[in-house]
């Protein structure tokens, strides 16, 4: 059966014209509504949520954006991952990629709507796998460890393809993909957390309420605030090798009112009139 091809810009409720920011801002908005977290309906959240990573994944990537624009629903022909000929089937709460693993085993990329939440925390998650040309569905628990990180690999002994000749089965392994979360990047066992501010809390200071993984935080911008400065909230990162937790960084960004009234224009033009005295002085 045909995968229907889903219009990323659509996925998103954008233009195709759209800005970088605005990309970032319609995904930001779809993933607080649909994480499954939030959502009531966790099953239908789950499939929306992965549909807006996906759409993301490509559009905020100037690159495959590029790719996209001109092949459309083609655009990763030929190449991607795609699954191996002997495997088929699905995952709960994410996608999976194959590929070949190592000593007759299997290999799959798997990730999923709460990946970053679990690799705080650590989690078991149920994964299903179907043979090609068998209705069989065999399912796994699979345990994710405390601290997780994306492009690590979990494995499932003997639990691959059957050797030759009456081998040994190799062994299932499961590459982890940590999927785009609204709110953070990851930088190692760091956090990264975008927020916009309006200029006059840059230069006068004020105390904002920034999100966690445990909740909101509330994080003192100094007067004098500049735009790109982080700030570091100690140990509410992700656990590192160690098992300490890394930290968040909170990176600030300024942004100028597009459209002034009469009286907000005058202000900032007494504004520049002042520091432009200054200068001269």
């Amino acid at each position: 059966m045909a995968v229907q091809f889903r219009d990323y810009y659509e996925t998103l409720g954008v233009s195709k014209t759209a800005s970088e920011d605005e990309i970032k801002s319609a995904f930001r908005k779809l993933a607080r509504k649909y994480h499954p977290d939030v959502a009531k309906d966790k099953k239908e959240a789950e499939e929306k949520f992965k549909q807006i990573n996906e759409a993301y994944e490509v559009l905020s990537d100037p690159e495959k954006r590029r790719k996209y624009d001109q092949l459309g629903e083609n655009w990763n022909q030929p190449g991607g991952f795609q699954p191996p000929p002997q495997w088929g089937g699905g995952q709960r709460g994410g996608g999976f990629y194959g590929g070949s693993g190592e000593n007759g085993g299997v290999e799959f990329e798997f990730g999923g709507t709460g990946f970053l939440e679990e690799a705080l925390h650590g989690s078991t998650r149920q994964v299903s796998l179907r043979r090609a040309g068998s209705e069989k569905t065999e399912t796994y628990q699979v345990k994710i460890p405390r601290g997780v990180r994306g492009g690590q690999r979990i494995r499932l002994a003997g639990q691959g393809e059957a050797g030759e000749r009456g081998g040994k089965s190799g062994d299932l392994f499961l590459r982890v993909r940590l999927a785009r979360h609204p709110d953070f990047s990851v930088e190692g066992s760091d956090l990264v957390h975008e927020v916009k501010i309006a200029p006059w809390q840059a230069v006068l200071g004020d105390q904002i309420i920034v999100p966690t993984l445990e909740g909101n935080a509330r994080l003192k911008l100094p007067p004098g605030t500049q735009g790109g400065q982080r700030f570091r909230l100690r140990g509410r990162g992700l656990p590192g090798v160690s098992g300490q937790r890394g930290d968040l960084y909170v990176v600030v960004q300024i942004t100028v009112p597009k459209k002034l009234s009469d009286s907000e224009q005058k202000l900032w033009e007494q504004l520049a009139q002042l520091h432009g005295s200054e200068k001269s002085d």
